[in-house]
């Protein structure tokens, strides 16, 4: 888990550190070639020097004239700032993208290029390891991925124009509509447990807690005690929190103040967190975004959902979010239990009941 930074640290950008009187670097995975090949790059012993130093690298870098260097210096620059996760697709998304474009000069790519790239990368190949690569939906975040460099390199002065944001018309990737009924949460919501305290009971109380605030599990998986108040919830969207803060605050209602006492009961130990591990620990890890705990255990208990209930069709946690969200009155209400920022979005991913119908009288 992340830890507070120290105060010799505050105020410094991110992943820099002040050891032994020196100022260093904690290079993310995946860009050491960046940084001579080291995990940890020593800036400078004092402030202006390590400035100096990382305003030097940066320059270092700075010879854009291929889409090749552009990927590169997008690697240096913008992935570092994106969520732990994000950025290790993101290093392999450039990977594949470098293989083919690396070598082309930055003004020469056309919206042909990106559409044949989209195409070639759509079939799905067996490595020689049994695993699988590419796709459709593969092939799209990879020209995401481009399409954002290209953005920057405006944003740069590199380029005067996006060469091809407007010009690409993708098939879009069909929007899952899985809708989970009233009685298949029964279902689940009646499994027992030899156990007063664990798994179940614990995922029993996070799927009571989902369905009435919508959380996305990203925040709902970091609420700490403290978030929690006799009035309400009160979190910032872990993932808008570096761009537009989104906050909201849950009212505090008696079935939701039940579903947190669950949760609060079937922890293993006392923890900050809601929902913890025998450590006390949250299940995010920070340093990666991974949450390999809690996915088992969600595993093993759509296992037990499917075995020893009537439910026949599995469902996703993000499901659950969209059930929320369809469930909600309005679509403004719906949009504001998921804390987003535009309700075109919630309606079109999240809203996910049929639409209800009046027909027209007889002749």
């Amino acid at each position: 888990m992340s830890r507070k930074r120290s105060p010799e640290n505050s105020g410094l950008p991110a992943r820099w550190r002040n050891v032994h009187g020196a100022y260093y670097y904690q290079v993310p995975p995946g860009l050491e070639s960046f940084w001579d090949g080291k995990k940890t790059y020593r800036l400078g012993k004092t402030l202006p020097e390590a400035y100096k130093a990382w305003a030097l690298r940066i320059e270092a870098n700075d010879k854009t004239n291929t889409i090749g260097q552009l990927l590169d210096r997008y690697l240096l620059q913008v992935v570092p700032k994106k969520s732990p996760k994000t950025q290790t697709a993101n290093v392999l998304y450039v990977k594949q993208l470098r293989a083919v474009f690396g070598n082309m000069p930055i003004a020469s790519i056309i919206p042909q290029y990106v559409y044949k790239y989209v195409e070639m990368r759509s079939h799905k190949k067996q490595t020689e390891s049994g695993r699988t690569t590419g796709g459709k939906t593969i092939a799209h975040r990879e020209i995401e991925v481009l399409s954002h460099a290209f953005t920057k390199a405006v944003e740069w002065g590199l380029i005067n124009k996006h060469p091809f944001k407007g010009e690409i018309r993708l098939e879009g990737e069909k929007p899952r509509d899985r809708y989970v009924e009233d009685w298949e949460i029964i279902e689940c919501l009646s499994l027992d447990s030899k156990r007063k305290k664990g798994s179940v009971f614990a995922i029993q109380a996070y799927i009571r807690i989902k369905l009435m605030t919508g959380m996305a599990r990203s925040d709902l998986l970091r609420l700490k005690m403290i978030d929690i108040a006799e009035d309400g919830i009160r979190i910032q969207r872990h993932k808008t929190q570096n761009s537009t803060g989104k906050r909201t605050h849950y009212e505090m209602t008696p079935d939701l103040k039940r579903a947190i006492d669950m949760a609060k009961a079937a922890r293993p130990v006392l923890s900050q967190f809601l929902f913890c591990n025998r450590k006390a620990e949250g299940y995010i890890d920070e340093s990666t975004g991974n949450v390999h705990g809690w996915e088992s255990m969600w595993g093993r208990f759509i296992e037990r959902v499917m075995a020893e209930t009537k439910v026949t069709e599995r469902f996703t946690e993000h499901d659950l979010r969209a059930k929320c969200a369809s469930d909600a009155a309005t679509l403004e209400h719906a949009r504001a239990l998921l804390s987003h920022a535009d309700s075109r979005t919630t309606d079109a991913i999240y809203r996910r009941k049929p639409e209800r119908v009046m027909p027209l009288g007889g002749i």
